[in-house]
């Protein structure tokens, strides 16, 4: 049987994947071919906002992983979304803006010792593709494929507890993707006339589906890349051995393969093909073709500490679809308009600032939601309530994503190891009492509200630390598992330029290569990456 020969390999049709995808083969003369294990878009869930909610935990569009019991948590394991279809995690996430601020990229330049990572040089890759609904200017770009948009809909709860914000000392901010995010609004959303705006969207239809020289298979997993000896003794990736559903198939590479499959994919297959921590590797029966011991290490993610206030005389969603006429008037209003409830990303309203105020930066974020739940998928309480969840943006736990079997199909073990240093446990402990200051504001007192969860009779460092353990769970940002560095780092993945250490023609793009997890939600930061990815590849 022949192998298909391309220029490129780009495996995972995610928000690196598609971006990356259609900047390559707009290059008539590069045959592009782009590999997703999940299946095409089409599923409707996808592109009505609020539909994520049926997208995370659904096979179709979900990876489907768990955590190991994390001590940190008290034990508890967590279910991990990843997006297993086109779009990739863009498909399924909370559609929120979020660049980070100017100096996460500034210290990633510092750690890589590369200046074209600072905020500065960054900046012309965020506005390339970007599409901004306030127009063009020095910060923000009108012309790209990525559509920014501010949301649909307003709440008097989320409007007071904005103000609530102010008078407790965080300033009003109109744009939280300016370099410093520092203050309290309304997150800015990828959508489009109140639909999800994913990556297969805007730079996959209908453009690559259009050219003759990309394709596209779906439904197709890789078990694993093809290296080859050099004769210098280095490895090459030559290809990739793929799974369509029947047969093991092969697809071969002349100038590079990207890896693109996530902070959870790309460390496995890397794994699955003999490249990672050599004793893990023949654990499982792998060969080592090149030991590089980061990766799967370095996994940082945003733990989320969900507080919940009842409050009474003002409309929350809880009481909203409490009666049949409620739900009626959601669904009417969206129909009609496409705003309201349906266009909601899962959190409204955010916040950034310090857990104490010797913190040099603004070390706190928050998600703010007109509802309340128990769990993620559960059913929404029947009481007037809102939740203020609270993530430290810059976690010192790391943890690590290992294959389990030398089997493509078993999931990997993700062990996030939240929680599990003591400053991770004091700057849970604070922000929990930040939460508090807030609530306690004027602006909200004629809502009455009341703390539900974690209850106010927990004051102490250890309580809180022990309740944020209970009540916290993943904001969904996994990052850092094949991390850049300089050539001297032992526990660096790829250098400053995605290149896999010691492997030719291989380079991960995904938010795996962050070295540091960036101060807000990390999919805007993986679009710039794949623009600035595709820009020293087209360069060679």
């Amino acid at each position: 049987m022949s192998h298909p020969t391309f220029d490129y390999i780009i495996i995972g049709a995610g928000t690196a994947g598609c971006l990356l995808a259609n900047r390559l083969s707009a290059d008539p003369a590069c045959r592009v071919l782009l590999i997703e294990a999940g299946g095409k878009d089409d599923y409707h869930w996808i592109h009505i906002p609020v539909g994520y909610l049926y997208c995370m935990g659904n096979a179709r569009t979900d990876w489907l992983y768990r955590t190991e019991p994390e001590p940190g948590l008290n034990g508890r394991s967590l279910a991990y979304p990843r997006g297993k279809t086109l779009g990739g995690s863009s498909s399924i996430n909370g559609m929120i803006y979020m660049r980070g601020q100017a100096r996460d990229y500034d210290h990633w330049a510092q750690l890589t010792g590369d200046d074209s990572w600072r905020w500065d040089q960054v900046l012309p890759y965020f506005k390339q593709h970007e599409n901004h609904h306030q127009g063009l200017d020095d910060l923000h770009g009108s012309t790209g494929e990525w559509r920014v948009e501010k949301q649909r809909l307003r709440w008097d709860l989320l409007d007071a507890i904005a103000l609530a914000a102010v008078q407790a000392g965080i300033p009003a901010i109109p744009d939280f993707n300016r370099g410093c995010n520092e203050g309290v609004g309304y997150f800015d959303v990828s959508q489009r006339k109140g639909l999800r705006w994913n990556a297969a969207k805007a730079f996959l239809r209908p453009i690559c589906y259009d050219r003759l020289n990309f394709e596209m298979w779906t439904h197709a997993q890789v078990a694993k890349l093809l290296l080859e000896a050099q004769p210098d003794g280095t490895q090459r990736c030559a290809g990739v051995q793929v799974w369509n559903g029947h047969e093991m198939v092969t697809a071969t590479a002349s100038r590079e393969v990207v890896l693109s499959a996530g902070s959870i994919g790309s460390p496995q297959i890397l794994q699955l093909s003999g490249i990672g921590p050599g004793d893990w590797l023949r654990q499982h029966g792998l060969p080592v073709l090149h030991d590089l011991p980061g990766v799967g290490a370095n996994l940082q993610d945003h733990l989320q500490i969900r507080s919940v206030f009842k409050v009474n005389g003002v409309k929350t969603l809880n009481t909203m679809l409490q009666s049949p006429w409620g739900k009626a008037r959601i669904a009417l209003e969206y129909a009609l308009n496409r705003s309201g409830p349906m266009s909601m990303a899962p959190s409204q309203l955010g916040a950034f600032t310090r857990s104490d105020p010797s913190q040099p930066h603004p070390n706190l974020q928050y998600h703010i939601q007109p509802l309340s739940l128990d769990a993620f998928g559960q059913p929404l309480h029947d009481f007037g309530a809102f939740t203020a969840s609270v993530c430290n943006l810059n976690p010192t736990s790391r943890g690590t994503v290992r294959i389990t079997s030398p089997r493509f199909e078993d999931a990997p073990a993700i062990a996030p190891n939240y929680l599990s240093t003591p400053q991770d446990r004091r700057v849970a402990a604070d922000s929990l009492r930040v939460t508090r200051g807030i609530v306690a504001q004027p602006a909200l007192a004629k809502y009455q509200p009341s703390e539900w969860k974690p209850g106010a009779q927990f004051q102490s460092d250890e309580d809180l630390a022990r309740l944020a353990g209970d009540i916290a769970t993943t904001i969904f940002h996994p990052v850092g598992t094949t991390k850049m560095g300089r050539a001297e780092d032992p526990m660096a993945v790829v250098d400053s330029q995605f290149r896999v250490m010691g492997v030719a023609g291989l380079r991960v793009v995904d938010a795996g290569v962050m070295p540091n997890i960036t101060s807000g939600n990390p999919s805007a930061p993986v679009l710039m990456m794949a623009e600035k990815a595709a820009a020293l590849m087209l360069r060679r």
